[in-house]
């Protein structure tokens, strides 16, 4: 059987829920299937099941399907830290920061990791979905790409288009990428997902022909749109979902670090209807709120002095705040934090905000763990992504819970007895099996707008 590439015409077209949708849909269909990127660049990530960093997309998807997740499934990760500066993750372990031009400029030294990723995986599983990664065939970047071209060419994969009709460039660039594309490639093209349809399907049928009969392109199907809701990537996608608010009862105020992680902590807020979830970044805004969140930080010493600059120190000592604590926030609110190696500052020793008895050192090796967890008297899944060493692994005291664990608030139990103990009325709900609905709407929503028959044929 052969693999699949999912090309979009440009970033932001659809591709990553589109790859999502047709592995899901694939699975369920009784393939052995896989997702796979080769290369990604964001500021967030997760960890695998097998203890390595990997991207968020491709590790949901893996979870979505019930298998195991892998950095096999993402061989390269850009972990940005600043516009300049990334952490390069190769096989789920960290390299070490990087000028992050220089890591695009030297893909022949990744391509390696990349095909022993791919090789590996294909044993494993008889159809990989390899989402692509930004425009497929920018000449710029053709001859340094690792998850388009050099994964089409390299394992012969069949390719979709995907493009979105958003930005109203929507034929041109369709026939530009397709057109742009080595000779030997078009002919696995099996043709066109137009995502992201904001009106009447039937308004496209002008559309359908003007692919299909003057570029000689197979409509595969015209998505109305529709949002997946979980497995964000970053916190501008967060922000941008709309949550239902009439319903809720306790607003929790999340404080937007300017190099906040792991959001994928919050879906289970961003879901619940009894919860009005807010991203501040004032004490205003704070004060407004029933429960403080400090969440995990990519530079834990600057978004700490930036907390003090913007007035939080007071809010966030006091013992009478409510006050959920994860990871990097947990590690702020201790005495000091010691970095003897500058692994996260050029600062040795920073003061932290005190709430905490004790220091935080920062060692060279980053922790990342996934597990079950015995803590706040839940067994709580979950997962650790740190540099930090701390004596203990989760402290509760008055109004206050912190811990190294990211994941908490998937925890229904541990959820609704936060949630009860700041309004008797909460009643809280299933995550997961919320999750499992979204998630299966979603697909179906794919399957009724993509021909998979065709896709299934193509792929024989």
């Amino acid at each position: 059987m052969r693999s699949l590439s999912i090309f979009g015409t440009s970033n932001d077209e659809g591709k990553s829920s589109i790859a999502f949708a047709l592995t899901y849909i694939l699975h369920k269909r009784g393939y052995n299937v896989a997702p796979f990127k080769a290369q990604s660049t964001s500021k967030n990530s997760q960890v695998s099941d097998d203890g390595a960093e990997m991207a968020i997309p491709q590790s949901f998807a893996a979870e979505a399907i019930g298998i195991k997740s892998s950095f096999l499934m993402n061989p390269v990760l850009l972990k940005v830290e600043s516009p300049t500066k990334t952490d390069l993750i190769i096989h789920g372990k960290s390299s070490g920061k990087k000028d992050i031009w220089s890591c695009y400029k030297d893909t022949q030294m990744l391509k390696p990791f990349v095909k022993d990723a791919f090789v590996k995986l294909s044993k494993q599983y008889e159809c990989i979905v390899a989402e692509g990664a930004g425009n497929p065939v920018e000449q710029s970047f053709m001859k340094r790409d690792l998850s388009n071209i050099y994964i089409a060419q390299e394992f012969k994969t069949k390719i979709i288009l995907v493009t979105g009709i958003e930005d109203g460039s929507l034929f041109s660039s369709i026939y530009g990428v397709y057109k742009l594309l080595p000779k030997k490639l078009r002919q696995d093209v099996i043709g066109v997902i137009v995502d992201k349809f904001q009106n009447d399907i039937a308004e496209f049928d002008e559309g359908v022909q003007i692919i299909e009969q003057l570029f000689g392109m197979r409509v595969l199907g015209v998505v109305p749109h529709k949002e997946l809701k979980l497995g964000f990537d970053t916190i501008e996608s967060m922000l941008a979902s709309p949550q239902d608010t009439k319903e809720s009862i306790i607003t929790v105020g999340v404080i937007k670090l300017p190099n906040i992680s792991n959001i994928t902590d919050f879906e289970p807020l961003l879901a619940d209807q009894e919860v009005n979830l807010c991203f501040i970044t004032s004490l205003h805004e704070a004060s407004l709120c029933d429960l403080l969140v400090l969440p995990g930080s990519k530079m834990v010493v600057d978004d700490l002095e930036w907390l003090i600059e913007s007035g939080f120190k007071n809010i966030l000592t006091s013992k009478e705040q409510k006050l959920v604590a994860i990871s990097g926030g947990y590690e702020m609110l201790h005495e000091q934090i010691i970095d003897p190696d500058n692994i996260e500052s050029k600062q040795k020793k920073t003061q932290g905000l005190g709430r905490i008895d004790g220091e935080v050192r920062f060692g060279k090796k980053t922790i990342s763990k996934k597990g079950l967890y015995a803590i706040f008297g839940c067994k709580i899944k979950g997962y650790e992504l740190h540099n930090a060493i701390i004596k203990e692994l989760a402290i509760k005291k008055k109004n206050l819970y912190a811990t190294l664990v990211h994941g908490i608030f998937d925890n229904n139990k541990f959820r609704t007895k936060l949630f009860k103990d700041i309004n008797k009325k909460y009643k809280g709900y299933d995550f997961q099996r919320y999750k499992q609905k979204i998630i299966d709407e979603f697909a179906s929503h794919i399957e009724k707008s993509v021909t998979i028959d065709t896709i299934e044929k193509e792929l024989q």
